[in-house]
């Protein structure tokens, strides 16, 4: 690739990153279907994409840790819930037809859009319930079905977590999104990478300018999402959620 696709990449990864990073996931939305039109397989771009963004969780977290913004005790949660279910979700796709696992993914993330869009004070103020150890447990088992989502195909995942934190634990949307960039982003998608980095293959000459497309854009849309409101971050949640299912769907 010539300096004109590297930088084409790195624009790419920057705008994707940054609504990721806003919305609180959907980075797949934009960045996987791209690397698909530019000539890469699924299962190379899928592997390619799952690389790269592990450097929004690193330029979300370097702007949250400075608002103080992190619940650590959720953030372990999620972490020791979701990151087995990304592993088995790595290895289960392998063997499954992944256009049918689309469809059903797709369906679900137009159901989280349907179901924010028809909450008007969802998330908007937090509200905490179910920080208890039933609740915890509750919490933890969806938590690994979100993982197995990631791991098995890294499109909305994020958005996934997101709402859960909201609707389960009573987050407001702004506090939700730096746990799920974090915890996701950085955590789930470092350990995403690795494991299909060991069983497919990477298309390596396209990840430097992922990496920094990342991180800038994970950085810069921390900061936009942590100088919004809730109401601003609600809508683009359930416009992103809204567009990731219909692609889904369209495939």
């Amino acid at each position: 690739m010539d300096y004109t696709s590297h930088l084409l990449l790195f624009l790419l990864a920057l705008i994707a990153n940054w609504f990721s990073a806003l919305a609180g996931g959907g980075a797949g939305l934009i960045q996987l279907p791209l690397l698909i039109f530019l000539g890469l397989p699924f299962p190379l771009a899928l592997a390619t994409h799952k690389v790269a963004t592990v450097a929004l969780g690193l330029g979300a977290t370097a702007r949250h840790l400075r608002e103080g913004h992190l619940h650590w005790p959720m953030l372990f949660l999620i972490a020791l819930a979701g990151i087995p279910g990304v592993i088995a979700g790595v290895f289960f796709i392998l063997d499954v037809n992944a256009r049918h696992a689309e469809i059903a993914l797709g369906c679900l993330t137009l159901s989280l859009a349907l179901y924010s869009w028809v909450k008007p004070e969802l998330g908007l103020k937090p509200n905490s319930k179910n920080r208890h150890a039933l609740g915890f447990a509750i919490g933890g088992v969806v938590l690994f079905v979100i993982g197995f989502a990631n791991g098995a195909l890294s499109a909305g995942s994020g958005l996934f977590v997101t709402l859960w934190l909201v609707y389960w634990f009573g987050f407001d949307y702004r506090t939700a999104v730096a746990q799920t960039l974090v915890a996701v982003g950085l955590g789930w998608n470092a350990v995403g990478a690795i494991t299909m980095g060991a069983v497919a293959a990477v298309q390596w000459s396209w990840i430097p300018a992922l990496l920094l497309g990342s991180v800038v854009g994970g950085y810069l849309g921390a900061h936009t999402s942590i100088a919004s409101g809730n109401h601003l971050i609600k809508r683009l949640f359930e416009l992103i959620t809204l567009f990731m299912g219909l692609k889904l769907l369209w495939g």
